[in-house]
């Protein structure tokens, strides 16, 4: 089915909207006046890409050019890739799908909710905890993995719930999500809701709260993903839908035995160096240094650190997917870089976002939130 056409929209000055891919010039000039150049019959307008000077401590990039999620598609999930349609077939290598192997639209057509988290485990934990929770017949303990044939992603079909593992960083998770997006559109899924469940470190919180992102940012605690395409580096916007984060803060209301807050969520590219940790293999910094850069996150908004949040929200974001993160913390930063809590306390920890989004799921069916202060079995 060919891709919905895409509606312009005015950027806003200050802050990409939601959705929003954000390109820079080169040269550093004033990119608000730049005109767009004339694109192509069915090919994407040509990109600007990201000054080599655009780094911390500069001015974050302007917008020159947009693209909008927004279009008239009956809530369809949007492809943004005119190449898919002129395909005979389209294989999903790493989940072990296709568009001639399978019938994408008999066995996901009516998901609704897609859950994805780092740990096949986990997600298969979540899966039969979800089952639970919706009422559905038997135990949930002989769900398959739809992906079997493949070691890389485990997934799992509940109701209408779809559990996904994506991996650790952002290239596990960037492809994972490049070949769901791509199975949520043949499978002509509408209305589709999609929220990363996971840990995280800590800023300034107690270990096992429950931080909702208000905002992914990048190292240099800016809302933006940045992409190398062909050599050059794309910047794309990394907000998530305000409405979603509200709906899931007010679910947490019903689980109170653990704090849940809103903050911003900083993604980096590894879990060391990029962290600021001083027990990796490698380290160039001083504690001092560590802790006035973790404070100057604080500052900024950050309450908790991961690796895949702006791939998230950036690839949600431009396909019309309404995208939350919700993630536990294993620690304080600002405390320590350790994770020290033992195996059961940390198995209890990361049942809580799946409570809280079980939770979510309940209220959204009809069914009311109250099943989500159950736990999940611990595997």
């Amino acid at each position: 089915m060919a891709a919905p056409a895409a509606e312009e929209e005015r950027p806003r000055a200050g802050r990409g909207a939601p959705g929003v891919e954000q390109r820079a010039g080169r040269g550093g000039g004033d990119l608000s006046r730049a005109e767009p150049r004339r694109a192509l019959p069915g090919v994407p307008r040509p990109e600007r890409r990201a000054s080599s000077g655009d780094r911390c401590g500069l001015s974050p990039v302007r917008a020159a050019m947009t693209e909008t999620t927004r279009y008239s598609g009956g809530g369809f999930v949007h492809i943004k890739n005119p190449h898919l349609e002129a395909m005979d077939e389209d294989v999903l290598y790493h989940l072990d799908l296709g568009t001639k192997t399978h019938d994408l639209p008999a066995m996901f057509g009516d998901v609704k909710f897609v859950c994805v988290g780092g740990s096949p485990n986990r997600m298969r934990a979540f899966a039969q905890f979800v089952h639970k929770e919706l009422g559905l017949e038997g135990d949930g303990e002989d769900l398959a993995d739809i992906c079997a044939g493949t070691d890389r992603y485990a997934m799992y079909r509940v109701g209408p719930v779809l559990s996904i593992s994506h991996g650790m960083g952002i290239p596990s998770v960037s492809i994972m999500l490049h070949e769901l997006i791509k199975l949520l559109h043949h499978a002509k899924c509408r209305d589709v809701t999609i929220i990363r469940i996971g840990t995280s470190g800590g800023l300034g919180v107690q270990a096992g709260s429950v931080v909702i992102t208000d905002r992914a940012v990048d190292a240099c605690f800016q809302p933006r993903f940045e992409q190398v395409v062909l050599g050059d580096v794309v910047v794309r916007g990394t907000d998530l839908d305000g409405g979603l984060v509200e709906e899931l803060l007010a679910c947490s209301k019903d689980i109170p035995d653990f704090p849940t807050l809103v903050g911003h969520t900083m993604c980096t590219y590894d879990f060391y160096e990029g962290q600021g940790r001083l027990d990796g293999a490698l380290c160039s910094f001083s504690n001092e240094r560590k802790l006035e850069y973790l404070q100057r996150a604080h500052d900024a908004g950050v309450r908790n650190i991961e690796m895949e949040s702006t791939a998230f929200a950036a690839l949600c974001g431009l396909c019309g997917l309404r995208a939350a993160v919700v993630c536990v913390t294993l620690l304080d930063r600002l405390q320590g870089d350790q994770i020290r809590a033992s195996h059961a306390v940390l198995q209890e920890y990361q049942q809580r976002p799946q409570r809280l989004v079980a939770a979510y799921i309940r209220s959204r069916l009809g069914l009311g939130a109250a099943a989500g202060n159950t736990r999940p079995d611990r595997h």
